[in-house]
């Protein structure tokens, strides 16, 4: 058996192979009424297809713990009950067929309130379903996005709550795993990194303070999640800027606190909090971020970025770059590349019955 489809167990779950979905926004859900946030048959036959394709893991595009934290007035969200009965129908749906469901709580912070990318992604005003943003300081993403609003410690406090309120309900959902999104420029990242965060309280300034509420949401979900199940988070390893910004160093450093904090596996993205940040993409561009936390820190790493072939993904976990591989667009092309690749490699995964005159 290939390494890409040996079983990989975090605490007391198994995840079946090492080829993994990552959250990708949909643009799908309401962005009113009684069914705002939930989500839609866009979104059940969307995962469905992953996970009759072999998928191992799939983790559920970034889901909003409120309603300002969406991204767009389109994302899901899992602020109350009708969403949590709506997301139900797909969790049962992966399982049934092999497949981890996981899920991404997010918050979008100073980047939020804006259209679908395919409508241009611009800001979205108040009275198109649109809301103002909030950060850690009053600063915008671009020259298109309006100014946030600076978030009080009070409201800090409050949002650590909604966290730990939405991680409640991923759990009554059926989730298997929980991710946090710390990444792309949004609230959690936004704190993190000294280009966003100016703050001058305890939640700004050192890297101390600037870590403060990323590891309070940790904690407070940590507290709410079963021992048994994995807590993941996700992280931009660089903000790709020369100066101001989120290193590689700090990634290292703080994975290890994630570690100590209860964090189970450390999802390595880059980028995302810096307008115009020049970033050298290319195959596997982000890979040396994850390995490199992996080799430094007791922390378990998966591996994202242009990753799209069968041998480059064996490669990676083969060679002990990362623990897993999640591929994104590949999956959007290839619903079924795990099971293909599977062929490839002289392994197996899950074959739906009604699809077994195919093998």
């Amino acid at each position: 058996m290939s390494t890409l489809f040996e079983p990989y167990t975090l605490r007391e779950l198994t995840i079946p192979n090492r080829v993994w979905m990552p959250p990708m926004c949909q643009y799908s859900a309401a962005p009113e009424g009684p069914e705002t946030g939930a989500p839609t048959d866009w979104h059940f036959a969307h995962y469905a297809a992953r996970a009759a394709g072999g998928t191992g893991l799939i983790i559920v595009e970034a889901t909003a713990v409120s309603p300002e934290g969406r991204i767009s007035p389109y994302d899901l969200g899992i602020w109350n009950d009708t969403q949590v009965e709506a997301f139900r129908r797909i969790t049962r749906f992966l399982a049934a067929q092999g497949t981890v469901p996981a899920i991404q709580l997010a918050h979008s912070g100073r980047k939020g309130s804006t259209d679908r990318p395919w409508k241009g992604g611009a800001p979205v005003r108040t009275d198109a379903h649109g809301w103002q943003p909030l950060a850690p300081s009053p600063l915008a993403f671009d020259e298109r996005h309006p100014v946030p609003a600076e978030l009080s410690v009070a409201e800090i406090q409050e949002t650590v709550g909604l966290f730990a309120d939405a991680a409640r309900r991923a759990l009554a959902a059926g989730f298997e795993v929980v991710e946090l999104h710390g990444a792309h420029g949004y609230l959690i990242n936004e704190f993190l990194s000294p280009h966003s965060n100016h703050r001058t309280d305890a939640y700004g300034g050192s890297y101390e303070n600037r870590t403060r509420f990323a590891l309070e949401v940790v904690d407070a979900v940590r507290e709410v999640w079963p021992d048994d199940k994995p807590l993941f988070f996700r992280i931009s390893a660089t903000d790709w800027l020369e100066d101001d910004g989120w290193t590689a160093d700090d990634t290292v450093r703080f994975a290890g606190q994630l570690h100590e904090h209860g964090v189970d596996l450390l999802d390595v993205s880059t980028g995302g909090n810096a307008s115009g940040a020049r970033i050298p993409v290319g195959p596997g561009y982000q890979v040396p971020f994850a390995t490199r936390v992996r080799n430094e820190t007791p922390m378990p790493v998966a591996a994202v970025g242009l990753i799209t072939d069968t041998e480059q993904a064996e490669k990676i976990v083969a060679n002990g770059e990362a623990d897993a591989v999640l591929l994104g667009r590949e999956l959007l092309r290839n619903p079924s590349f795990a099971r293909l690749a599977a062929r490839e490699l002289g392994s197996d995964v899950h074959v739906p019955d009604q699809y077994h005159r195919s093998v």
